[in-house]
């Protein structure tokens, strides 16, 4: 009968009385999902209180009370994000107030995403700069109010800065970058798209003391010459893997040949638009990063012609993405020119429109070498049609998009 009854006691005790809270703490952190984890919270207050306190990350809309309510009852998150689509703004969206309460609630954050979030000012982000210190990822694209004043104050707190994203950022000067060369020397990332007040004096006090870059965005910079990349590419040349130029037009030969010398380890190229560069400089290029280059982009680089174009097909193996729109001076031959013992190349997509030159015959020599195609852009090529291409019977493989008209929507990774 004892028995029985100690049976029944053991069989009536609560989890929560048998298991402590780190106990707790290292099942949860066993969840793999995320639903899982919100369903663990779900259970009762207690594991509701340890889930939020566990949490990392969060994706929010909401206003400095929220906002404080959320800093009590989420003490260890990591990222926030609080970026505003373009089709789904929302009025007054994130403000200076609101970044003054991330500051002093949120001290652990290292990844905080601003993107579009245009009623900030610089109050907001010398606020950051004050409160954040361990923040590494800051994204304000398209905060348009922001200035060199704000942003060289989180350069100042958040010396462990490793990732800034400024695209559309007007007002950005070569002030920032001699902040950031000052107090950010971890810094990888940096994006400065449409920034067009950045000039090389910008780009060589930024190289002065960041030597870690990974990823450069420079798109529509249009200040910028090959005396200010090329001092990126001899201090960056071990870690510099993404480079983009896109409509830099002071861009040519110098910065090609200087990547081919420095930057064995690039994978990322855009220079479409850099209307300077050459065969040669291609060329040298091809053969530096042969190895190690998957997207290249240089559409509108009228000057190349099938001799580089082939070269970087037959050396670059491990190519995957390629756009040689408006080309006007590519033809078949630059594929003709692929050996027919070479392996296949590695190409998943290819982008020729605008290239008058380029005719079915070409297209079908690629599509006997790059099985892996999953899209094709041939619009405005004047001697490609669906109807060309069918009556030559070309079978592409299976998963590839052959865009003829622009009623394709087109893959991101050469932006």
């Amino acid at each position: 009968m004892a028995s029985n009854s100690i049976d029944e006691s053991e069989s009536r005790l609560c989890i929560n009385d048998a298991l402590t809270d780190d106990e707790l703490r290292s099942i949860l952190a066993r969840v793999e999902s995320d639903k899982d984890k919100e369903t663990f919270g779900l259970v009762c207050k207690r594991w509701l209180r340890l889930q939020s306190t566990e949490r990392k990350k969060l994706a929010a809309r909401a206003g400095p009370h929220m906002l404080r309510r959320m800093a009590d009852r989420f003490t260890r998150l990591v990222e926030l994000d609080l970026a505003q689509s373009v089709s789904r703004s929302f009025y007054p969206g994130v403000t200076d107030s609101d970044l003054a309460v991330i500051a002093n609630g949120f001290r652990c954050l290292r990844v905080l995403n601003l993107h579009n979030c245009k009623g900030i000012t610089d109050v907001g982000m010398k606020a950051i700069g004050d409160g954040l210190s361990l923040l590494q990822s800051l994204d304000v694209s398209y905060c348009r109010k922001l200035t060199d004043k704000g942003l060289s104050a989180v350069a100042k707190g958040c010396c462990d800065l490793r990732i800034l994203h400024l695209a559309g950022c007007r007002y950005v000067t070569d002030g920032i970058l001699e902040a950031l060369s000052k107090n950010c020397h971890n810094l990888e990332e940096l994006g400065l798209q449409g920034c067009t007040n950045i000039t090389d004096n910008g780009l060589i006090n930024l190289a002065s003391g960041c030597r870690r870059i990974k990823f450069l965005d420079i798109n529509k910079c249009s200040n910028v010459s090959d005396t200010g990349v090329s001092s990126i590419s001899r201090v960056c040349s071990s870690s510099l893997k993404t480079l983009k130029l896109l409509d830099c037009y002071k861009i040519g030969d110098e910065t090609i040949l200087s990547l081919a010398k420095f930057c064995d380890n690039l994978e990322t190229l855009i220079i479409g638009g850099c209307r300077e560069v050459s065969d040669d400089a291609l060329k040298s290029l091809a053969s530096a990063c042969r190895g190690k280059l998957k997207n290249l982009r240089m559409d509108w680089c009228l000057n190349i012609s099938d001799s580089s174009l082939s070269c970087i097909l037959s050396q670059c193996r491990n190519l995957e993405a390629l756009d040689i729109g408006c080309c006007e001076e590519v033809t078949d031959a630059a594929f003709q020119l692929i050996g027919s013992e070479d392996p296949d190349l590695s190409l998943k997509i290819l982008k020729v429109s605008n290239c008058p030159k380029i005719t079915v015959a070409g297209i079908g020599i690629l599509v006997g070498k790059c099985t892996y195609l999953e899209y094709l852009d041939v619009r405005s090529c004047p001697h490609i049609t669906k109807a060309g291409l069918d009556e030559a019977g070309f079978h592409f493989p299976e998963c590839c998009k052959v865009n003829f008209n622009g009623s394709i929507s087109e893959p991101v990774v050469l932006v």
